[in-house]
Parts: C-alpha cells; sequence; structure tokens
C-alpha cells in the first residue's frame, strides 16, 4: 500500500514537472510578445491552476497572475481566488494570512 502511494506521488511530481516545462514557454511568450489578450491569459491560466499543488506551477502562475494584473486586474483577482479556493483555503501561498507575510 505505501509503494503504491509513493508511486502516485512520483507520477503525479512528474505530471506537474511536464506541465511545467510545457507552461513555462507560453508564459514566457506572454510576456515577451505584451499580449493583452485576456482570453487567452485565462485559458492558460485555467490550464495551470490544476498544477499549482506544485511550487515550481504555482511560481509560474503567479508571474502569469502579476503580468494579467497589469492589464485587467479583475480578472486577475479572480485568478488568484480561484487557486485559493482550490489549493490555499488558508491564504498561505498568495499572502492573504499575516503570518504568511512576516
Amino acid at each position: 500500500m505505501i509503494e503504491e502511494i509513493n508511486k502516485l506521488a512520483q507520477q503525479q511530481h512528474e505530471l506537474a514537472w511536464q506541465a511545467y516545462r510545457a507552461y513555462l514557454p507560453v508564459v514566457e511568450d506572454i510576456e515577451a510578445t505584451q499580449t493583452n489578450d485576456t482570453n487567452q491569459i485565462s485559458l492558460v491560466l485555467d490550464y495551470m491552476l490544476g498544477f499549482c499543488f506544485d511550487a515550481q506551477m504555482l511560481t509560474l502562475y503567479r508571474r502569469l497572475c502579476r503580468y494579467l494584473y497589469a492589464i485587467h486586474p479583475e480578472t486577475a483577482v479572480f485568478y488568484v481566488n480561484a487557486y485559493r479556493e482550490m489549493w490555499d483555503e488558508e491564504g498561505n501561498q498568495f499572502g492573504n494570512n499575516k503570518e504568511a507575510n512576516r
């Protein structure tokens, strides 16, 4: 049983790494081309959200949220809240918690 759990955890980690490698050039392209298409950015964030259990993907997700915030703050806030609802109800990753800001 423990071996199966370890195997699943390893597969989850590998999948997150593959997703990070796939989305990194997409985010870099959005930034480099200064894309202001909120629909395109939203679609990328929608797909990335499912992998935000991983620290690298979360960093990339936050990076794209910051980029989006400069273009359309309301949409960026929506994605920050979507992350919080799915992965971070305590608010530790996006700074909603006073303890996390110290």
